[in-house]
């Protein structure tokens, strides 16, 4: 057990941050739970990444984290042209906020989520970022959900500067089933495609399809079709990009131990299967007549 004194102290910080925010007119809860996404901010506690990095100063690693890695790239030569890193992979809601996340951020990435060794030996990397929801039950942080900012208002810099960097986001979601569609009865295991690359959610509705998995298109589904300009997803050097929501039930598969805790070391075949779908994906992508910036 831990000592419980830091919690206190913690919770006394985050309570006003929270009386502060209030003060500032912030969005207020609605009883919305995790897994829930939207385009737009109702339900936010948070109207930015630095609204809630200010509120929760001295926080990061005990209720949030964000974790990155740019591959590094060099060229030196005057004389010759050296390839760059095309595709960005992201989980704005990771951890507790929208589960499975940012595991799968890391997998599609080619890492496994564990151990952030290669999980498609011999077969590119992506850069990833991810933010992620550390809260536990019975700690009186709060809920994860109470850390969700939507997509479009996402302003962390570093986020931003991989998206306008990047050729290529693909940016990962969780929503619930019946917000993708699906009715009583029906297998709620589903992914909503979306993005405002139309060429990147044509591939990826081929290589999930043809992996077994059910998708609907965004374009049905306003709420979750990842279509605004300011989603990090379509802030990329070519202004478009793709997205994709999954269903918590479709999430829950992909893990023998579904928990903040859990999820990480026991991924299954599904999960690489999901993966190595999205991976298909994103290289049929960057062969295309596009993806070249002089």
């Amino acid at each position: 057990m831990c000592d419980m004194s830091p919690v206190i102290n913690r919770r006394t910080v985050l309570t006003a941050a929270l009386g502060a925010a209030a003060l500032s007119s912030a969005p207020l809860l609605t009883g919305m739970g995790a897994g829930t996404a939207h385009a737009t901010s109702e339900g936010d506690l948070y109207n930015s990444n630095t609204h809630l990095y200010k509120a929760l100063s001295g926080q990061e690693g005990i209720q949030f984290a964000r974790r990155y890695k740019r591959h590094e790239m060099a060229d030196t030569a005057q004389g010759e042209r050296f390839p760059y890193h095309r595709t960005t992979v992201m989980a704005l809601h990771g951890g507790g906020i929208e589960k499975g996340t940012s595991e799968l951020c890391l997998g599609i990435a080619g890492y496994h989520p564990k151990t952030l060794d290669a999980l498609f030996p011999g077969e590119p990397v992506y850069d990833y970022w991810m933010f992620e929801g550390l809260r536990l039950p019975g700690t009186g942080l709060g809920s994860n959900r109470e850390l969700h900012v939507t997509a479009k208002h996402c302003d962390d810099h570093v986020a931003l500067s991989m998206a306008a960097s990047s050729l290529n986001v693909l940016s990962l979601h969780g929503c619930k089933a019946e917000q993708a569609g699906v009715r009583s009865g029906q297998d709620p295991k589903v992914v909503v495609v979306g993005g405002r690359n139309a060429a990147f959610k044509k591939l990826l509705h081929q290589e999930l399809g043809a992996a077994g998995f059910k998708t609907v298109d965004g374009d049905d589904f306003p709420d979750l079709a990842g279509v605004d300009p300011d989603n990090p997803c379509n802030r990329t050097m070519l202004a478009k990009g793709g997205q994709l929501e999954l269903s918590t039930e479709l999430r829950e598969s992909f893990f023998g131990t579904d928990t903040l805790a859990g999820r990480a070391g026991s991924t299954n075949g599904a999960f690489k299967k999901f993966a190595g779908a999205c991976r298909k994906a994103i290289a049929r992508l960057e062969a295309g007549s596009d993806q070249v910036i002089l």
